[in-house]
């Protein structure tokens, strides 16, 4: 007998998630709330290194998790096509103009690869996020590295500059990571439908969901050459669960298709359902917004009483300067089992610190203290 996606995720759960687990005796999963209030354990290690949303998945993923565990034993490709026609309904395009990835960074790899079958150099700025082009770099590609302007900004018009004949790739963090700056809407989008007549742009936005700012999607199907990456792993809590993907024109997404065994399920059942079950909980990233929000405030008060001079943020993390910091910080860090990052530039002794819970951040200032 047919079943039909909508039946299918029914059984499933999501909608009415719930498959039985008799076998398993599964804790009560606590609410956000309860979450929010629970004491910080002394003992363990506060991580403020990796950007991740310190409030966890939301409920709703929680459960869609927690109930469908014994659906792991298929593959349920019928999930991954709601998956895609939510995430379309979302962005307002069209499913075959999505490609999922596990995580932002099988996207990042996927681009990486696609470009340096091209042979040529491509344009990132610096610092930014940079750990993902290292396939590039293995594999031949060339890269130009252009200086953020004095506010820490990515300065378009030097990326613009900076771009050769044989550039087959402009990378733009926005937000940048790790100075949690952001570009100017209407000028980024200028440059992109200039630089997209020349090269491939692709623009991340992992972190668009902390700030105010209009994301870069409604350039897809109007520019061919621009891919759009974005992430459940950071204002929906789900970084270990591994759910990314490239917004772009049907025939890139194509492209990068091939450059996947298997298109669109190297996701796992239980993540694409916590992912579904996340985009419906608009309650929980606005409370997280506004938590990072409050929290973030009293963060940069506090370093900047401690004479770091702080970068305007407009994230989930902080970029500051040591230069004027009295201690030694990285020693005070691991003395007070506390994670961080490292030194991004050395003039100015830049660094970032990832916001974290109000009782984590205030545990990391105590100790620079």
């Amino acid at each position: 007998m047919h079943t039909n996606r909508r039946d299918l995720l029914k059984k499933l759960g999501l909608g009415v998630i719930g498959l039985s687990l008799p076998a398993l005796k599964l804790k009560a999963l606590p609410s956000f709330s309860e979450t929010l209030i629970s004491p910080q354990d002394q003992r363990l290690p506060v991580v403020l290194r990796s950007n991740e949303n310190p409030y966890g998945p939301s409920p709703a993923a929680r459960k869609a998790i927690a109930d469908n565990l014994a659906a792991s034993n298929r593959y349920h490709w019928d999930v991954t096509a709601q998956l895609l026609a939510d995430l379309a309904e979302k962005h307002q395009v069209q499913p075959d103009n999505i490609l999922l990835g596990a995580g932002c960074t099988e996207i990042l790899d996927l681009v990486a690869k696609h470009v340096a079958l091209q042979q040529g150099s491509y344009v990132i700025a610096d610092p930014s996020y940079d750990y993902w082009t290292t396939t590039l770099d293995h594999l031949g590609s060339t890269k130009i590295k252009v200086p953020l302007n004095n506010d820490r900004k990515i300065d378009l018009a030097a990326m613009r500059k900076a771009i050769r004949p044989d550039t087959k790739l402009v990378y733009i963090c926005n937000p940048n990571n790790p100075t949690s700056t952001c570009c100017d809407h209407e000028e980024l989008l200028h440059f992109v439908e200039e630089v997209s007549k020349e090269t491939l742009v692709l623009i991340d936005e992992a972190y668009l969901e902390f700030t105010k700012e209009k994301s870069l999607v409604e350039l897809v199907g109007k520019t061919a050459n621009i891919i759009v990456a974005k992430t459940f792993s950071k204002i929906y809590g789900l970084a270990g669960a591994r759910v990314g993907y490239a917004l772009a024109e049907k025939g890139m997404i194509e492209q990068l298709s091939k450059l996947q065994s298997l298109p669109n399920n190297n996701v796992s059942i239980l993540s694409k359902l916590a992912a579904m079950a996340s985009l419906k909980d608009d309650g929980f990233v606005a409370e997280c917004y506004q938590l990072n929000e409050r929290v973030r405030q009293y963060s940069m008060l506090e370093l900047k009483k401690l004479g770091c001079r702080c970068i305007p943020s407009q994230t989930n993390f902080i970029y500051f300067s040591l230069a004027n910091f009295k201690k030694d910080y990285f020693r005070t860090l691991q003395e007070n089992n506390i994670q961080g990052t490292r030194i991004y530039e050395e003039q100015g002794a830049w660094t970032r610190i990832t916001v974290g819970t109000q009782t984590e951040m205030q545990r990391f200032i105590a100790a620079l203290q």
